[in-house]
């Protein structure tokens, strides 16, 4: 931390140093000037602003000086201001100018200020440049960097000053200004290597593997530099690209660092002896090489080109030639922006700068010309950003803008799949190189008006023609994607289910297949089959129509070649089928009247049938011979590629992606176990038994209707046969997932048990496996010796054999290692605040191991309460030897506990002992004693009841020496002189050799007569007898003595060490995992390098104060619910801080700042996650100190080098540096902050807060996108543009305290952009503007809600060793994914549903996707992918705006299409927060819902349904979009039954065959409602995630876990979110309207208003409930009289709850849901909403009107099918009526068709006369009061006397008026639904208005039915108190006082703020 906090003047945080600053100048000058905050068009100011703010301690005027220049320059920069901002800020300096000119002249001490800069100048120099140069082995880098910088900006203020003055500058100024401008030059910000000459001795450069990669970089040999090139210093390859191409300075400065290090990095690894001649390796390069290129070689191979990369024969070229290759793939890449999600757009490019690349080289001359061939774009600046990428990311721009920020149809508009894929036929080639600007690449439709081009309209029309469109597919919502994209799934199970059928009604039994008949008739599956392949044809024909203009021909002639064949087969099979029979039955019978029936040939069909399969043998061959099949699929032969032509069309993904044959075998064996126990159940529970019934119902007769029948003579019931069936086929689709969910909760719990996972999984099993920790650490996460001996070559082994005795050394080093590793863990937990003190100690081991024990030192807890135990035991034993060893030895902690004590008394009386005469009666006690232990009768020799007192003064001897008092010296004396008498009086029983020996030292009596005193010897008296106070106390001996201390005083056993829930999970999961089975850790130098990247945009990164004390409305501040929730945390931040109360902490700004880091820590903030990330860092620089750490240091110790660090880190030879440099080189943190310079310029405490994250962690980079206002370049034009850079900042490590430093951050890079960087999604763009400044060959992608642990960190190493093994026997991983330990449980009970649900999917859930099922994709973020492959192929996301609405899975989808491996590893895991309100909940389901509907419509899904074999495909469908479309079939499957029983109930049929038994007790029918409602409930949740946490933590806690869950009522939370995915997958599909939501991820313990739930819940929920139940009311009155209560309650009890939950679950889920005066609040903020007008500006927050319109504006990008099947599905509503008016008692007689008709009039009426009441209200209620109230009267009137009339005439019960309710009601709400989606017919005919207000109508009416049942139990106070605690219950039973943070504290709270 000292680091980080200066001294006085440089407080923790900026302001603080204003303070200071403003102080210390003369007077009182105002506003410090923050240098930070400039218009972005005054940028180059801002260092003049803070060499002003940095001097101004020192010297005010110069200060002053500064700011004038400033000004002055600011006013040349932009003279008219247009800038903006730029007025007002000069305005704000100035006035400050104004300010500060006087007191600043008056402490002037030169004459002029001429002479006071120039003293200054001179003075500045000698004090800093000099200093520093003359400073041994070149001070800091960063310090010479930045006084460089300051004198650079003092001498420009001092030549402006002597201009205005018109004095000469000194000569000795002239010259040293010369040395600053040239080492300014070289003194440049540098990212990880500093490549200035100076820097050479830098401890990162001394490697020899980064010496090899510079010096082979810098081989310029024979490069034809252009003319009137200047020579510089250290030129290199680079900068010859540069020269020739055009890139960009900052571009070219990144991609020189990036290709060094991952040079230098592979190179080690290749050569791990280092210590050779510096020379990069040849197989280095080629590896690289050939990562960086297999992408591009595979596309020139697939578009039939040669490749560009031509390589020269001599050998001493060719090492150059490749690195300028690479060099210059690397250079494309680093700037095409928005380019590389376009990889073959790249390669595109890439061919031909590489062509010509190759020209130069071999000095080809241009045929047009006569000269030296150049490149076509090159020479000027910026040449490749102007000329190559901007054209095409215009193109992707324009077509972004036509995409209305996603809101067009994805057919109108290219996305950048389209705009890629156009580059996989050979017709890119058309554009030209250059580039053509008419090429149709560029060309746009019409529809964007050309305003720019001149008014000729000839030419728009033209281009319309020309745009090529969507290529290889189109995107259009449908339904239908689902069949299309898993055709083969759907035709199995559609076959499997027409043979099942066949089956059960021909014969029952299976057996019957082999009869002749039945096997004939099941035969005819194979004409289904046909039927579905030519609708297939057909959908794809429809489907893909729009990508027509891209097709090339042979594409679409197999398009229409598939659509006849398939046609042909159509007719083919039938015709032969029905040949086949000697007795035809129906449909045969039919065919054969149409073609003569004469003839029998069953052998035809057969024929037809084989022929027609034969494809599919082929397909099933290749899936047996997985090489046969990738050989066909890569393969580039003509024949071939015809052969596959049919199959499937020629793609450049989605080939070769086979398994090994033993995944294949074990994939296909789950599959086919799974599918043959779904269809047996299927078969005989749901199939068979339905025949019977359906046969008896089809035979029946019914002709007594109780409604109009339209089909009174329809054949055998067809409807009630469609009724029964429909929910039980729907059933049959759905329930492969239920299947699924039990067998992956089997396997995937049994490859878990194989894994050893929850081998540890209490305190108690980690006591028990101690012993083999240390063993695990050192084999696990330590090298292993083999390779280090390898390395030092032949003489070091031998010597090494033959002169050490290997045991003990090694012995000492393991425990050295083990220490040092566990005690960092330790020590991690400790500054997390996760144990206390006290707990640390007891876990720490000996850092400092002492070599006099010789033996193992393991930690207290262990040990704890073991001596005083022992003690008693001894004390009790009598002499009984033997039986005392044996009970001691019986308990290995104890043996251990007591050899340790005496070995540590005896060493510290030996220490402590210094007089000679002391010393041998000492060493003869010890010699004693150690020859009866040796011969075993120590207790029968000594008496051992006298133990406990030497014991206790033992204990005293501890305590004075623990503190060190000079004036305990004395009570030392005596205590010595007491422990020798109880041993020698007591324990030694007089034994005569001893007394008379200790006698004589005391110098005896026996020579008679009495010695003077001063003659007199006491043992221990004299002064040099005993050391006390012990100097010097070194940091060994403190910790020895602490711990014998410990050993000795711990009464009570430590087994609740640690006591904290988290410390313990995580220090289990750690030991477990080391058992687990992981690669081998290398030494960190031959590591694979990596890097992290987090996107963050505006999330909290630090609370504030503010925040933290802020209350909510039920008075709970964040802090005192972190206090409330982690309260023992809360204590040892208190007792590591030194504080005894909160109010303590806010003295100093010091601690302030803790107690924030304390709070952001429990959030989910970035700076949780930024720590957690450093870790990575610590971690590494330990692990390299143990690699590198001689004996000596090992033995040390890694404190000892880290408390020495800082005295000498100057040596860049030291070892700390060494250790750092390594880490450096292994390890990079980019955290991505979009608006980081937009937070900077507006003053936002963001940007604040993440300075100091950089000020804390020095390696962590910042990466932004700066918008900049430039003026225009073109002269014609005023004004400014916009400009946009990619910019990466770092704040430099500051070892001085002194007033120079000021903690700012450091520009390294800034490479301009094309544009605006986000045109797609933004978090996917974010990720690729900052993916250029990440290094390494592995890229961790994290959230910035994620956290990670420092024990985690450890293993980095190891897992990222997984990158070189093949997992499957075919290819190396390209995205190891990880598991998370989801942190957000302990919140509420939802929180806790939330994590588990998540928790089992990214641990059993992945874990089978990864292995045996193989598709695993990458779920969001702590995943590692190979970055090399990655960056080649386009990213680590995709960016297309909605589409790739879940942007993470599609990097998944793209590795897998593209031959990746995505591997899951269990061993290492990374925190991760998630959502804790339902609110936030069901956002967050609803984004995924939306994802996932958008990628049911994406080409990465269609072409991975395609290109899997059979079973993989199933894998892919059911874990990716097929759970959300079995979660819709499951809602379908209730609204499908109840429908079927309302058209039964209300037709009278259901009556009519009452007496069937397929209507009275239907089973299979009660078993499908089963199977849906085991869905609804959460069981497909609940089983895998009891499995995982049962093989976690015992299955005894997983049931537990699971009936607390039913407690807190999971069902209802599961069954809830089943209807939000339902919804919004639906409504995606449909109409699309899916966007980003972003979710909360605050602490949620407020209410949320019931007009928030109304809003969010209304269409997705509330509305659908009030529809089921309607539709169970209707059956329960007039069905219940056919059938007993029973049957009817056991069918519809599940709907029942669905209804319940949907309608009142986010009230049962609301925090204070049922608090009285909540509900008052809520009530009246619900009649303001829904009864404000809406309008332009109003948000729908604040009104009914613009929510209601907002909540339909989907339907207006919907396109005409979608509208078409929204008014489809709103003509469900009608059925109500129709079938309702007939059952009124009026209407009992007759069955006419007029009834209905009259019915319509009497709706018509109604709106009518409400209709004219409204305009009549507007029209004259003001001029015509009374008569318009009259006439309200009189209709008022009329309408009682109608009622009153029916009742009396027409005997009109009360149950009609209901009824009549029942029937009106939906018919009005189906209206509504067709007004809306026909809005804009609605709108020009008039009537939206009336709609709008029948619309009112009806939410008025719902929110009362919601409200009053609510409002009803708010009532009753114990439902309040019943709610809070179901809802908190984990809080409870962590004595969390919820009642109290509820109810508020806002008493104590204002009293506090009286005081």
């Amino acid at each position: 931390m000292s680091a980080t906090r200066g001294g006085p003047d440089q407080g923790p945080s900026q302001p603080q140093q204003r303070r200071i600053i403003r102080t210390q100048t003369a007077g009182n000058l105002g506003e410090s000037f923050d240098s930070e905050v400039v218009p972005s068009s005054l940028v180059e100011i801002a260092p003049i602003l803070r060499v002003a703010n940095e001097v101004e301690s020192s010297n005010p005027r110069v200060a002053y000086l500064c700011r004038f220049y400033a000004f002055e320059k600011a006013h040349r920069l932009d003279p008219t201001s247009s800038g903006r901002g730029v007025r007002q800020f000069k305005t704000a300096l100035l006035q400050r100018l104004e300010r500060e000119h006087d007191p600043t002249l008056m402490g002037r001490v030169k004459k002029s200020d001429a002479r006071e800069m120039q003293s200054f100048y001179q003075h500045y120099y000698k004090k800093y440049i000099q200093a520093l140069h003359n400073a041994a082995d070149k001070a800091d880098r960063a310090q010479l960097t930045k006084a460089y910088q300051t004198a650079n900006v003092l001498f420009e203020v001092l030549k402006a000053v002597n201009l205005t003055q018109s004095i000469e500058v000194d000569r000795e100024i002239l010259e040293a200004q010369d040395k600053v401008a040239e080492k300014t030059q070289l003194y440049v910000p540098y990212n990880i290597l500093p490549l200035d000459p100076d820097s050479a001795n830098q401890a990162i450069m001394r490697y020899p593997e980064i010496q090899a990669a510079v010096l082979a970089l810098r081989n310029t040999r024979g490069l034809p530099w252009p003319e009137g090139h200047k020579k510089k210093k250290d030129e290199d390859m680079l900068d010859w690209l540069q020269e020739m191409f055009g890139f960009q300075k900052d571009n070219v400065a990144n991609q020189r660092e990036h290709l060094i290090l991952l040079l230098a990095n592979v190179h080690i690894r290749q050569f791990p002896k280092p210590d050779q001649q510096p020379k990069l390796d040849d197989q280095a390069l080629t590896e690289v090489m050939k990562k960086l290129f297999k992408n591009y070689k595979k596309w020139c191979k697939y578009l039939g080109r040669k490749s560009s990369l031509w390589l020269p024969t001599i050998q001493q070229e060719m090492q150059q030639r490749k690195l300028l290759y690479m060099a210059l793939y690397l250079l494309i890449w680093g700037e095409a922006a928005n380019l590389r999600f376009m990889p073959e757009c790249l390669c595109y490019i890439y061919h031909h700068m590489a062509f010509e690349l190759y020209g130069m080289l071999a000095g080809n001359v241009s045929p047009m010309t006569g000269e030296n061939v150049k490149p076509a774009y090159g020479g000027e600046e910026d040449a490749f950003l102007r000329k190559v990428v901007t054209p095409i990311y215009e193109v992707i721009q324009m077509e972004a803008q036509r995409s209305k920020k996603g809101k067009s149809k994805h057919s109108q508009w290219r996305n950048y799949d389209d705009l890629n894929e156009y580059f996989w036929s050979v017709d890119c080639f058309r554009l030209g190189w250059p580039m053509r600007a008419d090429a149709d690449f560029f060309c746009l439709p019409v529809a964007v008006p050309n305003t720019e081009k001149d008014g000729d309209n000839s030419k728009p029309i033209v281009a319309r023609d020309r745009w090529v469109g969507k290529v290889n597919f189109v995107e259009i919502r449908s339904f239908w994607h689902v069949f299309r994209s898993f055709d083969r799934m759907w035709s199995f199970y559609i076959l499997c289910l027409q043979a099942m059928i066949i089956m059960a009604w021909d014969g029952g039994q299976p057996s019957s297949v082999f009869g002749a008949d039945v096997f004939k008739k099941v035969l005819s599956v194979f004409i289904t089959a046909a039927i579905m392949k030519l609708g297939q044809a057909v959908l794809d024909v429809i489907l893909n129509f729009k990508a027509h203009q891209s097709m090339t021909l042979h594409v679409k002639l197999r398009y229409i070649l598939k659509v006849f064949s398939a046609a042909a087969w159509v007719i083919i099979l039938p015709v032969t089928y029905a040949y086949s029979w000697k007795d035809p039955p129906a449909f045969a019978r039919t065919i054969k009247s149409w073609f003569g029936s004469a003839m029998h040939s069953p052998s035809l069909f057969i024929i037809a049938v084989v022929s027609y399969l034969s494809p599919n043998m082929l397909a099933g061959v290749m899936f047996l011979f997985p090489l046969l099949r990738r050989f066909l699929e890569r393969s580039n032969y003509r024949i071939v590629m015809l052969m596959m032509w049919w199959s499937q069309p020629r793609l450049y993904v989605g080939r070769g992606m086979h398994e090994s044959a033993f995944s294949l075998f074990k994939y296909t064996m789950f599959w086919v176990l799974l599918i043959a126990t779904k269809l047996a159940f299927s078969y005989y529970i749901e199939i068979r038994p339905l025949v019977a019934p359906t046969q008896a119902i089809m035979k029946a007769r019914v002709t007594n209707f109780q409604w109009h029948e339209f089909f009174p003579r329809a054949k055998n019931n067809i409807g009630v046969v469609i009724a029964l069936w429909a929910p039980i086929i729907l059933v049959y689709f759905m329930d492969s997932q239920i299947w699924y969910a039990i067998f992956s909760t089997l396997f995937g719990g049994i490859y878990g048990a194989f894994r050893r996972l929850g081998e540890i999984r209490t305190l108690g099993m980690l006591r028990s496996r101690f012993e083999s920790l240390p063993g695990a650490f050192n084999d696990r996460l330590i090298p292993d010796g083999k390779n280090q001996q390898k390395k030092k070559g032949i003489r070091a082994t031998l010597s090494h054999n033959f002169t050490e005795d290997k045991v003990p050394v090694n012995k000492e080093k393991e425990a050295a290692r083990f220490a040092q590793l566990w005690n960092t863990i330790i020590s991690s937990f400790r500054e997390e605040d996760l144990i206390s003190d006290r707990e640390m100690d007891l876990l720490l081991v000996p850092y400092w191991a002492d070599r006099d024990l010789d033996l193992i030192q393991w930690p207290p807890f262990l040990l704890a309460s073991k001596i005083p135990i022992a003690l008693d035991m001894a004390k009790d034993s009598n002499g009984k030897d033997r039986e005392l060893k044996k009970r001691i030895e019986s308990d290995t902690y104890m043996k251990c506990a007591v050899r340790e004590c005496y070995a540590s008394f005896k060493n510290i009386i030996k220490f402590v002992v210094q007089g000679n005469r002391e010393k041998e009666v000492i060493e003869i006690i010890f010699a004693e004693v150690d020859k009866h232990i040796d011969t075993g009768d120590l207790i029968q020799e000594y008496k051992m009841s006298a133990l406990p007192s030497l014991y206790d003064h033992f204990v005293k001897l501890i305590k004075y020496l623990l503190d060190n008092k000079e004036e305990d010296r004395d009570h030392v004396v005596i205590l010595f002189q007491d422990m020798l008498e109880v041993v020698t009086r007591d324990i030694m029983m007089e034994d005569y050799n001893i007394s008379s020996l200790v006698d004589s030292s005391h110098g005896g009596t026996w020579h008679g007569g009495m010695i003077p005193l001063e003659q007199q010897y006491q043992l221990f008296a004299s002064s040099g007898a005993i050391r006390f106070p012990i100097e010097p106390v070194t940091e060994a001996w403190k910790e020895k003595i602490k711990r014998i201390y410990l050993l000795l005083t711990t009464k009570e056993s430590a087994m609740d060490v640690p006591s904290n829930l988290e410390a313990r999970r995580r220090i289990s999961f750690f030991s477990n995992s080391l058992f687990m089975d992981m690669p081998m850790a290398p030494k960190v130098r031959n590591m694979l390098s990596f890097s992290v990247l987090t996107p963050y945009y505006t999330e909290e990164v630090l609370f504030s104060l503010r925040d933290l004390e802020t209350p909510n409305e039920d008075g709970v501040s964040i802090l005192f619910y972190l206090q409330k929730i982690f309260p023992d945390e809360w204590n040892n931040f208190l007792e590591r801080v030194k504080c005894l109360s909160e109010e303590e902490l806010k003295e100093s700004d010091e601690l302030e700042e803790e107690l924030r880091l304390w709070a952001s820590y429990r959030g989910q903030t970035l700076t949780r996650t930024v720590r957690g990330m450093m870790y990575y860092r610590k971690a590494l620089e330990l692990q390299a100190f143990l690699d590198m750490a001689m004996h000596e240091d090992l033995m040390e110790g890694y404190k000892a080098v880290e408390l020495n660090s800082e005295n000498n880190s100057r040596g860049e030879r030291s070892l700390w540096a060494q250790c750092q440099a390594v880490a450096d080189m292994k390890f990079t943190y980019v955290v991505s902050c979009q608006q980081y310079g937009i937070h900077k310029r507006s003053g936002d405490p963001r940007a604040q807060d993440i300075l100091r994250l950089m000020t804390r962690y020095p390696s962590l980079r910042v990466a932004y996108i700066d918008e900049v206002e430039e003026p225009v370049k073109d002269k014609s034009k005023k004004g400014n543009q916009k400009v946009y850079y990619s910019v990466l900042v770092k704040v430099p490590k500051s070892t001085d305290h002194s007033t120079l430093a000021q903690n700012l951050d450091q520009v390294i890079y800034r490479i301009r952009l094309p544009g605006p960087a986000i045109l797609g999604e933004g978090k996917p763009e974010n990720q690729n503007h900052a993916i250029i400044f990440s290094r390494g060959e592995g890229l961790q992608t994290i959230d910035m809600n994620q956290d990670n642990y420092m024990e985690e960190a450890l293993k980095m190493r190891n897992l990222l060793q997984e990158f070189l093994t093949k997992h499957d026997g075919v290819r190396h991983p390209s995205i190891l994914g990880l598991r998370e330990h989801i942190f957000t449980g302990s919140v509420s009970s939802l929180a806790w549903f939330m994590s588990n649900q998540e928790t089992s999917f990214v641990t059993i859930g992945q874990r089978l996707l990864a292995n045996p099922l193989r598709v695993r994709f990458h779920y969001g973020h702590p995943d590692v992918f190979d970055r090399l492959f990655h960056l080649t192929r386009g990213g680590v996301s995709k960016a297309s705006k909605v589409i790739n609405l879940s942007e993470d899975i599609f990097a998944g989808f793209n590795s897998t299409l593209r031959e990746g491996n995505v591997t899951h590893h269990e061993y290492i895991q990374v925190g991760k927060g998630r959502d804790v309100g339902l609110n936030q909940i069901s956002m967050f389901e609803a984004k995924i819902a939306n994802g996932n509907g958008e990628q049911t419509l994406s080409r990465d899904i269609y072409r991975l349904g395609h290109r899997f074999d059979f079973f993989r495909m199933m894998s892919c469908y059911f874990t990716t979009v097929g759970f959300y479309f079995s979660t819709l079939i499951t809602v379908l499957t209730v609204y499908i039954f109840l429908y079927g029983r309302l058209y039964l109930v209300l037709s009278g049929l259901e009556q009519g065959l009452s007496t069937q038994k397929g209507i009275r007790d239907n089973t299979p029918l009660q078993i499908a409602l089963a199977s849906q409602s085991f869905v609804q409930i959460g069981f497909l949740m609940a089983l895998p995630m009891l499995m995982e946490i049962g093989l976690e933590r015992g299955f005894r806690t997983a049931l537990s876990e699971f009936v607390l869950m039913q407690l807190q009522l999971a069902p209802v939370f599961f069954t809830f979110s089943l209807g939000t995915k339902t919804h919004y997958y639906g409504r995606t599909l449909l109409h699309g309207g899916a966007k980003y939501r972003s979710t909360g991820r605050g602490f949620v313990v407020f209410h949320a208003k019931f007009a928030d739930n109304y809003r969010l819940y209304s269409r997705s929920h509330f509305v659908k409930g009030l529809e089921m139940m309607l539709l169970l009311v209707v059956y329960q009155i007039f069905g219940s009289a056919y059938r007993g209560v029973l049957a009817y309650l056991l069918i519809t009890i599940s709907m029942w709850f669905m209804v319940g939950t949907w309608l009142f679950a986010p009230f049962l889920f609301n925090p204070s849901g049922f608090e009285w005066q909540k509900i008052v609040d809520d009530w009246t903020d619900w009649n303001k909403w829904i009864n404000n007008i809406g309008g332009i500006g109003v948000p729908a927050e604040k009104s009914w009107e613009s929510w209601w319109e907002e909540e339909q504006e989907h339907l207006r990008y919907s396109g005409k099918r979608g509208i078409v099947v929204e008014i489809l599905l709103a003509l469900r509503f009608f059925i109500y009526q129709y079938g309702l008016v007939y059952h009124l008692t009026i209407t009992e007689k007759t069955k006419n068709f007029l009834v209905y008709g009259v019915s319509w009039l009497v709706i018509f009426l109604i709106l009518f006369v409400m209709k004219t009441v409204s305009v009549g209200r507007r029209r004259f209620s003001a001029s015509f009061q009374l008569m318009f109230r009259l006439i309200k009267g009189l209709i008022f009137m009329t309408f009682i006397a109608i009622i009153v009339i029916l009742i009396t005439l027409a005997h009109m019960t009360i149950q009609d008026i209901i009824v009549c309710i029942l029937a009106f009601m939906p018919t009005g709400w189906g209206m509504l639904l067709i007004a809306q989606a026909c809005k804009p017919v609605v709108h020009r005919a008039g009537f939206w208005g009336s709609v709008r207000t029948l619309a009112r109508g009806y939410e008025i009416v719902m929110g009362l039915l919601l409200f009053t049942p609510v409002a009803f139990l708010a009532w009753f106070p114990f439902v309040s108190e019943f709610q809070t605690r179901m809802l908190f219950n984990q809080a409870f039973s962590r004595g969390l006082q919820i009642s109290r943070i509820l109810g508020g504290h806002r008493k104590d709270r204002s009293s506090r703020n009286k005081e």
